[in-house]
């Protein structure tokens, strides 16, 4: 009997335990042929590439969810099995299977390997960091755990240029005996049924007799854990050194984002103002000069001079996780957090906040306890996200001196401090979330702590190109149309007839300077101007586009045009130093963007916890701001 078979191309999947090198060898294989989504109807991230084999062969790459089981616990889990098993409606099976293992750590992985392999699919097994066991004095006999695994196994090193090469060797051999995927409207009546069936999942009990009846053969002489790794895990993770070295590490990259930024940061101020000045010498005056110089230059390029900020920040994020580190931090902030009813297992998801609510928010699905889960979700707004940066540079930059206050930088000081701020606003809001209104236990932290391991250049290499290029993504797309729309709002209606400049500019005759002045009256008590309400407006769509919309208020707003060249001074001089802190409390507590508010909205799937999340944010902001607006004032006058 013969059906329809299409050319698609065939499909791996990628499975593995967290923490055992599965999304490097994914980088090495697909290198930058990739992209991210989520699988549909579920906020579970999935990683697609592109892999090219000898002969032409194109293969599809899927990087699954990081797993333990295949008996699901998590969302993450759940979607790993349905899947490699077929389950996912409107999503085909993988063609094959590779099983990455750390070799480091058989005991653990072995035990998903052991669950797969009972599937019947063709299957591989990746002996992840090969060359860390040997250096440990771990010797595994790969073809006898071929044999009793009873599929091949090949060893990798995914943080080295060609350490898949037995990779890709075997998936040659394999998927060349493989036939061409066919899709599942196609296949004989039945054989959806049939690919779907997989056997019972074993007990923990047999999964662990097995696992150690195999490791008794391949590696029968395991050794113990380097003795420098105890002696610096004695320091790491002891209750107050580990919390001081924690302290220290996070004093000392805030400290780099300011001190190491500066000359880039400069670079990137001089091109935007020579673009400007390039503009106004060959274009005459008109409608579409000031919307290149005033919307998109003014805007666009108030927000891309606080790239190299990010990307500092994030370097150390991303070196941190990959050395092991942070694990360790998890576990030593979960007594810490427990106090306040959090569980050490949000650390994780609190720590993606810093980077952007977002994935924290979604990482949040690791966390087993609803309740614990949702006051997680409801607090990660209050991580200071790298959306937040170009605000508190911009302030800190205009309104605090660049001076050293013994070995350190003053405005690296108030960084760290406005950091600081952030987290322990989170701490006070997920006690009274936990012990008022959602009481519940406290849960201790179970988790695989990973050997320390010398971070790999490639994978910093790779994490930084994906953040420049949704940063660049977030320029290109979302900031740019929202520079253009607020031009246009802050352009038209123009002045009346017979306007002159010393009746004030034009823009407060536009659209936007209307909504201004109305939005004036509700902020004028916490000090903010007609200009950042209306540069709030547009700032509830991306955080950093505030900066962007500043840019073009004020250069709408110069009777020189070259006055608003660079933000900072203009701010400085026109306003207040009460004005300027307000702001900055405004943003420790900003209410989220839009996009945050739909995802809260799809993790908890109902639209109250969005909607108490945008008002307890909006109610502490003003809050703080009034306060700090009213004792900043308060002191300049003892001051004065």
């Amino acid at each position: 009997m013969s059906y329809a078979m299409t050319s698609t191309p065939k499909m791996i999947a990628l499975v593995g335990n967290p923490n055992c090198g599965k999304t490097a060898l994914f980088n090495l294989l697909t290198g930058a042929r990739q992209k991210v989504a989520n699988y549909a109807g579920v906020t579970v991230e999935r990683k697609i590439g592109t892999l090219h084999l000898g002969g032409g062969q194109t293969v599809s790459v899927v990087d699954l969810p990081g797993s333990y089981s295949m008996n699901p616990s998590t969302p993450d889990e759940r979607v790993m099995m349905e899947v490699i098993t077929g389950q996912r409606a409107g999503e085909a099976a993988p063609d094959a299977i590779v099983a990455v293992v750390d070799a480091t750590n058989l005991r653990m992985n072995l035990r998903l390997v052991l669950e797969l392999a009972r599937l019947g699919k063709p299957l591989i097994v990746a002996l992840n960091m090969a060359d860390v066991a040997r250096a440990n004095g771990l010797n595994i006999d790969v073809q006898l755990l071929s044999r009793e695994l009873g599929c091949p196994v090949v060893a990798t090193v995914a943080v080295k240029h060609n350490g898949h090469a037995s990779l890709l060797a075997q998936l040659e051999i394999q998927l060349a005996d493989l036939p061409v995927a066919g899709s599942p409207e196609t296949l004989p009546p039945g054989a959806l049924d049939e690919v779907n069936s997989f056997p019972e999942p074993l007990s923990a009990a047999e999964l662990q007799m097995r696992v150690r009846r195999i490791l008794s053969k391949v590696a029968p002489r395991v050794p113990k854990l380097a003795r420098f790794q105890y002696r610096l895990d004695a320091v790491v993770m002891h209750p107050v050194w580990g919390l001081v070295l924690l302290a220290t590490v996070l004093f000392l990259i805030f400290q780099a984002v300011f001190s190491w930024a500066t000359v880039p940061m400069d670079a990137i101020k001089f091109a935007v103002e020579a673009t400007g000045d390039w503009i106004n010498g060959h274009m005459g005056d008109g409608p579409l000069r000031s919307l290149l110089v005033d919307g998109v230059v003014a805007g666009v390029g108030g927000v891309l001079v606080f790239l190299p900020q990010i990307l500092i920040l994030f370097f150390f994020i991303l070196l941190l996780e990959d050395s092991g580190y942070l694990p360790r931090a998890a576990f030593l902030l979960d007594n810490l957090m427990g106090k306040v009813g959090l569980s050490g297992r949000a650390f994780i998801p609190l720590l993606s906040s810093f980077a952007c609510a977002i994935p924290g928010i979604m990482a949040t699905r690791t966390i087993s306890n609803w309740k614990d889960r949702l006051a997680t979700i409801m607090v990660a707004p209050l991580m200071t996200c790298s959306a937040r940066l170009p605000v508190y540079a911009l302030l800190i930059g205009a309104f605090v001196p660049a001076r050293q206050v013994g070995w350190f930088d003053l405005r690296g000081l108030t960084l760290f401090g406005l950091y600081i701020a952030g987290v322990i606003s989170a701490m006070a809001v997920a006690w009274f979330f936990k012990r008022v209104w959602m009481k519940s236990h406290y849960q201790p932290l179970m988790l695989e702590l990973p050997p320390y391991r010398k971070p790999n250049l490639r994978n910093l290499w790779l994490g930084l190109w994906e953040r420049v290029s949704i940063f660049m993504h977030r320029v290109g797309g979302i900031i740019f149309s929202l520079m253009v729309i607020l031009w246009f709002f802050s352009t038209f209606p123009g002045p009346p007839a017979g306007w002159t400049e010393a009746q004030g500019p034009a823009i407060q005759y536009s659209l936007a300077g209307m909504l201004g002045r109305a939005l004036e009256v509700v902020f004028a008590p916490i000090g903010f101007n007609w200009q950042i309400s209306i540069a709030l407006v547009p700032g509830l769509a991306a955080r950093e586009v505030a900066v962007g919309a500043l840019g073009t208020v004020y250069s709408l707003s110069a009777a020189d045009s070259n006055a608003a060249d660079s933000l900072a001074p203009v701010i400085s001089q026109g306003w207040s130093l009460a004005t300027a802190y307000s702001l900055l409390a405004w943003y420790v507590f900003a209410p989220q963007c839009l996009s945050t508010l739909a995802v809260v909205r799809r993790e908890t799937n109902s639209w109250k916890y969005p909607l108490i999340m945008a008002g307890y944010l909006f109610a502490l902001a003003y809050v703080a701001a009034f306060a700090t607006y009213r004792i900043t004032l308060a002191f300049q006058g003892l001051g004065g």
